[in-house]
């Protein structure tokens, strides 16, 4: 909710901070929203609201490195080979990096809005990134030339590469949109529930997770196939194991599924600490999966048994909507306490404090950078404003936000969420 342009969160200088081997990983500042298992050995990357990317060892649990340059959440990592990697920023730029430097080696730039994902190509030559300003862009690695693909009517969520070179993409317009290697789209599937993560299979089959909480299979024919539900929220997150046997999806409620993709069955649920869950990974040889969330931290977890690997996560460090349990307003505000405080004394996130929020005109709140386009706008916010945020949505409501594009559809919940906010808030 609300957010601006830029992130102004603040970590402490972090270079091999210890932890111990099969715990949690602690280091970001914020909410970690992207992860990718490196070629190099024993080694995972993390980003994070915070604005940083920690190289992490998973031989001794350390950060190696600290990588510092976006001037926004980064959204996205992929490795591009054993010693290189990517980064996307809500700063609308791609950052490569090779192992060891502090400073990218290449910045590719040409988005007019945050990235939300990554993907490389099988052969290591081109990385596709997925954007807010309703494009993908397929850049050239070599000498960082890129083609656009247009056709998205909302924010682009998810991009991936199929194994004959085309490249697929979800949007939160509910389509899927298959783009061959000439530019054109070779196939639309239009789904009736905003679509937020794709994954493709060695074998050409397509994943998709949904905000309805469903997980969409296409076959090799690039026909829907089955679809299931998994979550009674949006998720936001999906991963494929190396194999390509095994494909976990997370959502905002904490959960993670695994998916048995040939049967597309579910085989498990991890259950964490209740908070949204916004990356995951799986390691190498497919045993362990990492789990990024808005806590901050990067958990473990055993694939076979579904048991976290280190400390206990079932206790919850807090629970800010803890107090408010059967509020249906709170049920549906959980989707933004990664980026929100409600009281005084919490101060902001990535997002500004809500505290006091109604009354108050858009952009004023002291001590939180907004953007300039939002500082012009005479907005100020009531139960009616909020609703209608939410209603038609913050990027037509409130343009030049950087607050992730949301609609709530139902009038009953975006009633249930005014009058909390309302309660919550004062």
């Amino acid at each position: 909710m609300l957010r601006s342009v830029r992130i102004s969160c603040a970590i402490g200088i972090l270079l091999a901070l210890p932890v111990a081997a099969h715990a949690q990983f602690r280091g970001h500042g914020g909410p970690v929203r992207a992860l990718a298992i490196s070629p190099a050995p024993n080694e995972i990357v993390s980003g994070s609201f915070d604005q940083s990317a920690i190289r992490w060892s998973l031989r001794t649990g350390t950060a190696e490195q600290v990588l510092r340059f976006h001037e926004g959440a980064i959204n996205a990592i992929a490795s591009i080979s054993r010693d290189s990697i990517a980064t996307a920023s809500e700063d609308g730029r791609i950052a490569l990096w090779r192992r060891g430097e502090t400073t990218p080696y290449r910045v590719l730039t040409g988005h007019e809005a945050p990235i939300a994902a990554l993907a490389v190509s099988a052969d290591g030559k081109q990385i596709a990134s997925a954007a807010w300003d309703r494009t993908v862009r397929v850049w050239r690695l070599a000498d960082g030339q890129h083609r656009t693909l247009e056709g998205h009517t909302q924010n682009v969520n998810g991009v991936a590469f199929l194994p004959d070179g085309a490249v697929v993409s979800v949007s939160h317009d509910a389509t899927i949109r298959i783009w061959s290697a000439d530019n054109s789209v070779a196939d639309v599937t239009q789904l009736d529930t905003p679509l937020n993560a794709v994954v493709s299979s060695p074998d050409g089959e397509i994943v998709v997770a949904s905000a309805s909480g469903r997980v969409y299979f296409l076959g090799r024919d690039r026909k829907l196939r089955r679809d299931i539900e998994v979550a009674g929220a949006p998720l936001v997150s999906l991963c494929l194991s190396p194999d390509g046997k095994t494909i976990a999806a997370s959502g905002i409620r904490g959960a993670v599924t695994i998916i048995d993709r040939a049967t597309a069955q579910t085989v498990r649920t991890l259950v964490g600490p209740g908070l949204p869950v916004w990356s995951s990974a799986f390691s190498a040889d497919g045993a362990v999966l990492y789990t990024g969330g808005a806590d901050g931290l990067v958990r473990r977890w055993n694939v076979a048994t579904g048991e976290p690997l280190g400390d206990v996560v079932m206790a919850r460090e807090t629970d800010p909507l803890a107090s408010h349990a059967g509020d249906r307003g709170a049920d549906v505000f959980r989707a933004c306490v990664a980026c929100h405080t409600l009281r005084g004394d919490e101060g902001n996130r990535a997002g500004p404090s809500l505290h006091g929020i109604f009354g108050r005109r858009i952009a004023t709140l002291p001590g939180y950078e907004f953007s300039a386009p939002l500082r012009q706008m005479d907005i100020v916010w009531t139960k009616e404003t909020v609703a209608k945020l939410f209603e038609i949505g913050p990027s037509i409501y409130t343009p030049g936000t950087k607050m992730p594009e949301q609609r709530i559809t139902s009038a009953d919940d975006r009633a249930a969420l005014v009058d909390f906010l309302e309660r919550a808030t004062r």
